[in-house]
């Protein structure tokens, strides 16, 4: 049963900033550059808290970590962040192009808290593995600041729409932005107390599938057990423990009911026409042997290998993998002067794919992970969860460019993962190779934030 409740958001004071110049991309987007053009932009742009940057000088106690919260705190204090005055749910409205294309699309969702849940509970669902490094890292920031600043990506089903259509009646006028990639970002407050009391409960019959997020989420879970274990009590802060209306704290010291027990969610319907999965392309680098006859060749244990033309692009190649891949998988591997389309439907039933249940056999970036780099090329799961040989690129533009001008070895273009292949796997309890789905656009970080006190 999913448990959401409405909350009192701390938002960014428009008489004193420009919201364009002080919200962010999720902090594991935000490339080295992105982080000087975000600190250039505004003295409060976000960065500052949720990806401060390191200096040789830093030690325990006076770190990174220690200047996000001052960041965090001198920001309240001074009043560049207002909390809302009434228990409210937030919806969400997403504008954008796909890149490339013309045709604008809308993504509607909402924001909210969502009560974390161990997996164990058949709840909350995962679909992708985490890494140790980036959760202790953003243990550390909530720790210092005992706030979250970005929404976790998270899916529910609502076949007939019956929840976005509720919210869409609400008549609030919203807080709207553009971001650097052209995606219009719009948050309206939604404080109407019926109308977030039937979104609950309409919400408690819910499973809910982790989109975007899982190393924040599994990091809400390990704050969670650590103040669990502390014996905290609850605060009032901004969060909810038993939600009584809109215009009344809530009171409740039950560890079962603390702030920390909830993290904010985004709350998409997966669906919603407006829910886009784009593929996230591998281009594999530094393999001192490597040959495009000898990968061809070993290939064929795997695949019905297929030399397409080697000067294809990015546009004739999405076009190739859509059409091969309309009723089964395809993969387009791509050297500096060469190119071949795998067939992958043979692929599943080989020893490399041993152990894996058939919904994962059949999902291409397995095959590409279990058969290509891992089979073929011997690059092993370490070195690929280490990214040592392996970068990603969500542009297959950009992909063939690191193997035709760059020096990487090969480019592996791919089709999108199917949200009906997400589903599957994460209901079944199963996950996907890192990277496997890219949803698109991102949430932006900073246009709600939840202080845990």
């Amino acid at each position: 049963m999913a448990q959401i409740a409405p909350f009192r958001a701390l938002r960014y004071d428009p008489a004193r900033v420009v919201l364009s110049q002080v919200v962010t991309q999720p902090y594991d987007k935000i490339t080295p550059e992105m982080q000087e053009r975000y600190y250039a932009a505004s003295p409060h742009n976000l960065v500052r808290i949720i990806l401060g940057k390191r200096e040789a000088s830093d030690r325990p106690g006076d770190d990174v970590y220690a200047r996000s919260a001052a960041f965090f705190r001198d920001w309240r204090r001074g009043g560049i962040f207002l909390q809302d005055s009434q228990q409210s749910l937030y919806q969400y409205v997403q504008r954008f192009t796909l890149p490339g294309g013309k045709t604008e699309l809308e993504r509607r969702g909402f924001i909210g808290l969502g009560r974390v849940e161990d997996y164990s509970a058949g709840v909350v669902f995962r679909h992708e593995q985490t890494l140790a490094k980036p959760k202790a890292d953003r243990l550390e920031l909530l720790r210092a600041t005992r706030a979250h600043f970005g929404q976790l990506f998270v899916l529910y089903s609502d076949p007939s729409g019956e929840i976005d259509d509720l919210l869409a009646a609400t008549s609030t006028q919203p807080v709207e932005v553009r971001d650097e990639y052209g995606v219009v970002h719009q948050v309206a407050r939604i404080t109407d107390s019926s109308l977030i009391e039937l979104v609950r409960g309409k919400m408690r019959e819910k499973k809910l599938i982790i989109a975007d997020g899982h190393h924040r989420y599994e990091t809400a879970l390990n704050y969670r057990d650590e103040r669990r274990a502390m014996g905290a009590t609850a605060s009032v802060g901004g969060g909810p423990r038993e939600y009584a209306g809109p215009n009344q704290l809530l009171t409740a010291t039950t560890p079962e009911a603390a702030p920390y027990e909830m993290a904010m969610m985004t709350f998409v319907n997966m669906d919603s026409a407006g829910l886009v999965i784009l593929p996230t392309h591998r281009v594999v680098h530094g393999l001192e042997s490597f040959s495009a006859d000898k990968f061809r060749d070993q290939a064929r244990a795997y695949f019905s290998v297929e030399e397409v033309d080697a000067s294809i692009d990015a546009a004739r190649a999405s076009g190739i993998l859509r059409e091969a891949g309309h009723t089964g998988t395809a993969l387009l591997a791509v050297t500096a002067d060469r190119a071949f389309l795998l067939d992958t439907s043979k692929a599943a039933g080989s020893s490399a794919l041993a152990g894996l249940s058939l919904r994962q056999q059949s999902l291409d970036v397995v095959q590409l992970h279990k058969c290509l780099l891992e089979g073929t090329l011997g690059i092993s799961e370490e070195a690929i969860r280490e990214q040592r040989n392996i970068r990603y690129f969500r542009d297959a533009a950009e992909a063939l460019e690191q193997v035709r001008s760059a020096g990487a070895n090969v480019a592996f273009l791919t089709n999108p993962v199917r949200m009906r292949q997400v589903r599957d796997i994460a209901f079944a309890g199963e996950v996907m190779p890192q990277k496997s789905t890219d949803f698109y656009p991102k949430l932006l970080s900073g246009l709600t934030i939840y202080a845990l006190e």
